[in-house]
């Protein structure tokens, strides 16, 4: 295997300079851990949630789509337990006044000697552990002392299991059968960092399906293989994932069995997202909490149960940067270093760049008229400023699979240069053909080209 080029540096410098993502409140001085997306880092997580939402959806018929609330009854958290053990253990250093993870204090840095870790040092004073509760806390009402404590959500899920018996009425679904939503959470981490990988503020991807109690290990064990070839197929190179069954210590009380989807990040492997099987744990909390039956019954034979869960929960952020650090790539073109990120072009923010020659002689216009038409039918970029040369690299560093060159003879015989990113071959093709030619392109299956 190749030695990667990539580091989360690199990742974190073209992200800025291409306007993947941006440091949040930047001219304010930054809020740790917040970033805002920037123009090609909503149309990529975009395209991710699209891919997500297409496997879910669309590729099947026992899944249906949510959008829940963020902020929830309090009980909710009560119910799931959130309230009582959703917390991490903290302590402080007196000397340098941060704050650490009792159990990850091996990984963390001491803030005056940061050769060394908190503790080892004999000017660190830490602090005895204490509980943190990773849920932030707000009120509802306009007088926050008289107003009630609710909490914004740390996961989607638990909206998802509130309405079960709404989607049992509605949808006519028995198990097994899912409900799926994209939304955001908030975990008020004590330790947060590499980038966009951990942050407060994220976004996820998850879904709950029940089952009948006595299938829950094969539909584990089927969610486990649709959801790593959900990766793969998106272009992440195999050899740089795995699936790492949690040990017995790992796992959730609630939880038989859970595997995480790793990937081999600059960072080392790290989760992608987590298959879990959750038992009746949640609509049987959600049931005794609230006095609601959440329980299926089959018509036809009387027979109740409360279902089983299988849940995959992966998260947006992450899988971007995954995308971002497995596509990140260096070569040499004519003598100058070419930075190109071979995403997959379904993933592409854009998936054909029009690009004028020059600026005159009529070739800006048919290239305009070119991009209205492709722009119809992909998400196209027109760009017609500076050297066709640095345009071109603007283009692989976004990751744009295709460019099309309007040059002289285009406007002689209607024919344009369609180039590729990957292979940098060149093929002559009417303008006619080329919406066409694209779309056939996106559908034709992709294979990365680091793999070769």
């Amino acid at each position: 295997m190749p030695t990667d080029v990539v580091t989360m540096d690199k990742i974190v410098s073209l992200s800025k300079r291409r306007g993947f993502v941006f440091p949040s409140s930047e001219i304010y001085g930054g809020l740790g851990s917040s970033y805002d997306y920037g123009h090609y880092g909503v149309l990529l997580k975009n395209n991710i949630k699209n891919q997500w939402w297409r496997a879910m959806l669309q590729e099947r018929d026992d899944i249906v789509a949510l959008d829940s609330a963020i902020i929830q009854h309090p009980r909710t958290w009560e119910a799931s337990g959130h309230l009582a053990g959703f917390t991490d253990p903290l302590v402080d250093c007196r000397t340098c006044k941060l704050r650490f993870r009792e159990d990850h204090l091996a990984q963390s840095a001491c803030g005056r000697k940061p050769s060394k870790h908190p503790g080892e040092t004999p000017e660190c004073d830490l602090t005895e552990s204490r509980d943190f509760n990773l849920m932030f806390q707000t009120t509802v009402g306009p007088v926050q002392e008289e107003g009630s404590t609710v909490y914004l959500r740390p996961e989607t899920a638990q909206g998802i299991f509130l309405n079960f018996k709404n989607y049992l009425q509605f949808s006519r679904k028995k198990p097994p059968f899912g409900i799926a939503q994209i939304g955001k959470s908030f975990r008020n981490e004590i330790t947060t960092g590499n980038f966009i990988f951990r942050t407060r503020e994220f976004e996820q991807m998850e879904m709950e399906f029940f089952v009948p109690p006595s299938e829950a290990e094969q539909w584990h064990q089927h969610w486990l293989a649709e959801r790593m070839t959900w990766w793969t197929s998106l272009g992440l190179r195999p050899d740089h994932l795995q699936l790492r069954p949690h040990d017995a210590d790992e796992l959730s009380h609630y939880s038989s069995a859970t595997s995480d989807v790793e990937y081999l990040f600059p960072i080392g492997w790290s989760e992608l997202e987590g298959i879990a099987n959750r038992g009746n744990f949640d609509l049987t909390q959600h049931a005794e909490f609230s006095g609601q039956k959440l329980e299926y019954v089959d018509t036809a034979t009387g027979d109740r149960y409360v279902p089983h869960v299988i849940e995959p929960a992966a998260g947006v952020d992450r899988a971007m940067l995954a995308f971002l650090v497995d596509a990140y790539d260096e070569d040499e073109i004519e003598g100058e270093q070419r930075t190109v990120l071979r995403l997959h072009p379904i993933l592409a923010p854009v998936k054909v760049a029009v690009l004028p020659l020059v600026r005159k002689d009529g070739q800006p216009e048919l290239a305009r008229e070119v991009y209205r038409d492709l722009r119809e039918r992909v998400q196209a970029e027109y760009d017609e400023g500076g050297a066709i040369g640095r345009r071109y690299r603007r283009q692989d560093e976004i990751g744009t699979p295709w460019a099309v060159t309007i040059d002289h003879q285009s406007l002689e015989d209607r024919t344009v240069t369609l180039r590729d990113r990957d292979s940098l071959t060149q093929v002559r093709i009417a303008i006619e053909d080329l919406a066409d030619e694209v779309e056939n392109r996106l559908r034709h299956p992709w294979r990365s080209p680091k793999l070769d």
